[in-house]
């Protein structure tokens, strides 16, 4: 036998009474879930934001530079003509050495680079205790 529908008797489709289908929100309820979305769409951005932070602090200020040659002038000095590139309003300087024919670091200093130009060729006398035979580029740093 086949029950017969709200629909066949009246005519009329009547609305299903509440909770028969399921669980009926309340005002509170949809505030809540606004919330909850809102409250996770502001978490995603926060956490872009510290993302975006963290990526700009590890990768900063990008300095490099190149020994182009280098001349054993005495022996007390080498001079190296080194190349730096950098951001025109960076600062920061270049760490360079010298080693004797042993091995062994007869001299080292750090020189700045402060100009306001995107690429710098700059000659510079590096003072040794003994003979240096090499100029070694150790690294460039902003600061």
């Amino acid at each position: 036998m086949v029950a017969a529908s709200d629909s066949d008797i009246s005519g009329s489709t009547a609305p299903a009474p509440d909770g028969r289908y399921g669980h009926v929100r309340s005002d509170d309820e949809r505030a809540d879930r606004k919330l909850k979305v809102a409250g996770g769409i502001l978490g995603v951005l926060f956490l872009l934001m510290i993302g975006w932070f963290g990526y700009d602090y590890v990768s900063g200020t990008k300095i490099s530079g190149e020994v182009i040659k280098f001349d054993v002038v005495s022996d007390s000095a080498v001079e190296v003509h080194l190349e730096v590139r950098k951001d025109a309003d960076a600062k920061g300087y270049c760490t360079l050495r010298s080693q004797a024919e042993d091995g062994e670091e007869v001299g080292r200093a750090d020189f700045r680079f402060d100009q306001n130009d995107g690429r710098i060729d700059k000659v510079v006398t590096l003072r040794t205790k003994a003979r240096g035979t090499s100029a070694e580029l150790l690294g460039c740093h902003s600061g």
